[in-house]
């Protein structure tokens, strides 16, 4: 039968491109997406753009418009749910982004974002809970080349609460020519502290977070069952035949 929905639209999208109007012109025009317009218009040869017609203003479509609305809503109800950190709560979370952000074997403790709000978070927590001696914490800047590197250290001197003069040298990475914006204006900033009591302690933080015992029943039982799927070398579609040893 072939797919016929929305047969006003689609004809509507081929007689505005043979009138010469652009896929995105038509794609805001008929609230779909640009993706759906030039499927729409294929085949179709544009038309010269009508003399004293100016471009159409792009503003969002429909879909895009809808796709805001529920991004905003679902960060207001996020907040709403999160509410005020508790200290257990601030602990908890710390150790749940050390885990997944910081470093693991080298005895420093040792995180690396480009995010602020991650990079105050770890610095936050790692004050809160852990006797930190401020001299001893170091920040080293991942920053391409022909950014501004004093304004990147004076921005996360600021984020951090540690002194410019305790920035190490920066990497200054040469930035890949077909890549045409920075995405990384400010550079990533791997704050550390040198200090294998406090790795440790971490660490054990992070153990705990993660042992079965301090998950529920059932995430238990999944991590369990994750952990033998990763020791058994071969599997079998045919049930009965994973190797075992009959009776």
């Amino acid at each position: 039968m072939g797919y016929r929905g929305k047969v006003v639209e689609q004809e509507r999208a081929r007689a505005l491109r043979a009138d010469g109007w652009a896929l995105a012109d038509i794609a805001q025009e008929l609230a779909v997406s640009k993706s759906s317009a030039s499927l729409w218009c294929r085949g179709i040869d544009p038309g010269p753009r009508p003399a004293g017609r100016t471009p159409r203003p792009r503003g969002p479509n429909a879909l895009q418009r809808r796709k805001a609305a529920e991004i905003e809503r679902l960060a207001v109800e996020g907040r709403a749910r999160i509410g005020h950190l508790s200290e257990r709560d601030l602990l908890i979370a710390g150790t749940a982004l050390y885990a997944g952000e910081g470093a693991k074997g080298d005895g420093r403790v040792r995180l690396a974002n480009s995010d602020p709000r991650i990079i105050l978070m770890h610095c936050i927590w790692l004050r809160q809970f852990f006797a930190v001696d401020e001299s001893r914490l170091r920040v080293t800047l991942y920053l391409h080349q022909g950014l501004d590197e004093e304004h990147a250290v004076t921005t996360w001197s600021n984020v951090t609460g540690i002194p410019p003069s305790q920035f190490t040298k920066p990497y200054r990475a040469v930035p890949d020519p077909s890549i045409r914006r920075t995405k990384h204006p400010l550079g990533c900033p791997s704050v550390s502290y040198a200090c294998s009591t406090t790795h440790r302690a971490v660490m054990g933080l992070v153990d705990a977070l993660l042992s079965c015992q301090a998950l529920p029943s059932g995430v238990a039982q999944l991590a369990e069952r994750s952990a033998v799927n990763r020791i058994v070398v071969g599997s079998s579609p045919t049930p009965g035949a994973d190797g075992a040893a009959s009776p």
